[in-house]
């Protein structure tokens, strides 16, 4: 427990596995008070015993603003004001831009970009009156970089990070704090059947939950997990657009999203495709532990 969580209100979107369920594990850890909404009821069920007494769980569409409205009013009503949001709820189709339907590109869309965006209208004008709030949103290093094979997922991280960027600037000084998370590859299900890139290890969730906790004990505006690959963002940018693809091609990052194992990557593909409700996670999938049968970790 530590002195700058413990008590704090914590809601989190797409927390019944993967980066979502580490950070409430780890958040509750360090003495916050932790909400969690998932679209797959039973997986938020099992996430609620998992982190036991006191966590207050509901099934939850971040795409409808009437279910992520009650989601928030629930945090209130049992454990008091929300001090932290964390948008972390995403899903991640991937192949060939013009083998992907307009649906699925909508899909990603709506539950990517746009629900980040009603969390944050939702939570924001409960922050601003009391003058105090963090919004956490999660997009990825694939916001700021090409992603040859995942193109509109890639757009929809770059989309969290201008409005993150674009938030805090129209509600500076007002006692709101911003923070836009970033991860590299991380070993969940939304990178099966996929081979990672050269020289870069895969992340753990609980590396990603605890640079988040991190950031809510002290605020920063972006955190990269592994840090190493903000250096190389921040690199890539100076060196220009020949050298970054050359070092993209030598790692493989320009095929690891179009050379794919479609039957390691089914199970995800497949639940991810269902429509809410169904009782399979989608919009609340966030970033999904590995099934044991995908071989990876």
């Amino acid at each position: 427990m530590t002195a700058a969580l413990n008590g704090r209100v914590v809601a989190i979107t797409g927390a019944a596995r993967g980066i979502g369920l580490a950070t409430a594990t780890e958040l509750q850890r360090r003495g916050a008070k932790i909400a969690i909404g998932d679209i797959d009821a039973e997986a938020v069920a099992s996430a609620a015993t998992k982190l036991g007494p006191g966590v207050v769980t509901t099934q939850l569409d971040v795409t409808d603003a009437a279910s992520f409205s009650a989601f928030l009013a629930l945090a209130e009503r049992e454990l008091g004001p929300v001090d932290v949001l964390i948008n972390n709820a995403g899903i991640m189709p991937i192949g060939p831009f013009l083998e992907e339907s307009d649906a699925t590109a909508q899909r990603i869309l709506d539950i990517n970009v746009g629900g980040v965006l009603l969390g944050m209208k939702l939570a924001l004008p409960a922050m601003l009156k009391r003058g105090q709030g963090h919004i956490i949103n999660l997009a990825s290093v694939a916001g700021r970089s090409p992603v040859p094979g995942g193109l509109t997922y890639a757009a929809s991280k770059a989309a969290i990070f201008s409005a993150t960027e674009s938030v805090r600037v129209e509600f500076a000084g007002q006692g709101v704090n911003f923070t836009c998370v970033m991860p590299s590859f991380t070993a969940t299900d939304l990178i099966a059947g996929t081979k990672g890139v050269r020289f870069i290890p895969n992340v753990k969730p609980e590396a990603v939950a605890s640079a988040i906790a991190g950031v809510v004990e002290q605020p920063a505006l972006d955190v990269f997990v592994p840090k190493s690959v903000g250096w190389v963002i921040t690199l890539n940018s100076l060196t220009g657009r020949k050298v970054r693809d050359f070092m993209n091609h030598l790692i493989g990052a320009d095929r690891t999203f179009l050379d794919v194992d479609r039957s390691a990557r089914s199970y995800y593909e497949d639940r991810i495709s269902r429509p809410a409700g169904a009782g399979l996670a989608d919009a609340g999938a966030g970033e999904p532990e590995l099934p044991k049968r995908v071989g990876q970790d």
